[in-house]
């Protein structure tokens, strides 16, 4: 059995203070603002979590993000592409967390891969 757990999961939001409030309201989880990465972050009560990034072209209405854990980003990214999958955005980092990656596999299902910093939040 692997340990490859999901580990965030991004739910693109036009208001993303105001989704905060509907899924507290709706869930009762726990909200965090994020204004300097223009961001939300959620965490529900069994402590996964996630965020509400804004819609954009890169996270479309409709396209929730399942993440992954990673031990190597960039191996993960690498794999994906032999396996016949699509990097749609390259290890990049989360300055004090982490790094993270997107992919697309050949049905057009769209993941991502985290790394955490170690000893990062």
């Amino acid at each position: 059995m692997t340990n490859r757990n999901v580990v965030h999961v991004e739910i693109p939001a036009a208001d993303q203070n105001k989704a905060g409030e509907l899924y507290r309201e709706l869930f009762g989880w726990k909200i965090v603002p994020m204004p300097e990465m223009n961001y939300v972050m959620w965490e529900a009560g069994d402590n996964s979590g996630g965020g509400f990034p804004q819609i954009s072209e890169d996270s479309p209405a409709g396209r929730v993000t399942v993440y992954i854990d990673s031990e190597d980003v960039e191996a993960d990214l690498k794999k994906a592409r032999t396996l016949g999958g699509r990097v749609l955005h390259e290890k990049t980092e989360i300055p004090g967390m982490g790094w993270w990656g997107i992919f697309q596999d050949p049905d057009g299902n769209v993941l991502g891969v985290f790394q955490a910093m170690k000893g990062g939040a």
